[in-house]
């Protein structure tokens, strides 16, 4: 039981730090995400020739007291200093309150698709940036935010 324990310790650590591509970053934010707390993401893009994916993952639980989430991205080519700033809004829950994340019991994991077939302009470092903007300063049932990147099919 330790082994597991810590080799699950060790898997969570190296995944929250950075990404190359194909893999998933996740951060927690332990059901009580401030406005002010934007959570970053750090990326290494080391083939900018093939288009990728950039989607978003919410892990959200019965808690949460919204059908819907906002967001406020900041999107930064950490080489030029370009910044892009978005604000989103993702469907959680369908109108009689299902959520339509996948999942076992409380906790529900859904995908956003934030940038389709993006082509990176340089390889190099980026950084995405998400802060919450919902009416909530402490925004509760968020359990974790994540960005995944995936080279686009062709």
């Amino acid at each position: 039981m330790r082994k597991i324990l810590g080799l699950f310790t060790f898997i969570l650590f190296f995944s929250c730090n950075s990404s190359s591509e194909g893999e998933t970053i996740m951060n927690s934010v332990n059901s009580k995400w401030n406005k002010k707390s934007e959570q970053k993401f750090n990326l290494e893009i080391s083939d900018p020739k093939n288009p990728k994916n950039i989607i978003f993952v919410v892990r959200n639980n019965n808690d949460y007291p919204y059908s819907n989430v906002r967001f406020i991205v900041n999107f930064t080519d950490l080489q030029s200093k370009k910044k892009q700033t978005d604000t989103l809004n993702y469907v959680l829950a369908k109108p009689n309150g299902e959520w339509l994340g996948t999942g076992f019991g409380d906790t529900k994991e859904t995908l956003f698709q934030y940038k389709l077939n993006y082509q990176f302009p340089t390889k190099g470092k980026y950084e995405i940036g998400i802060s919450q903007a919902m009416r909530n300063d402490n925004l509760p049932g968020i359990e974790d935010i994540g960005v995944k990147i995936e080279t686009a099919k062709p």
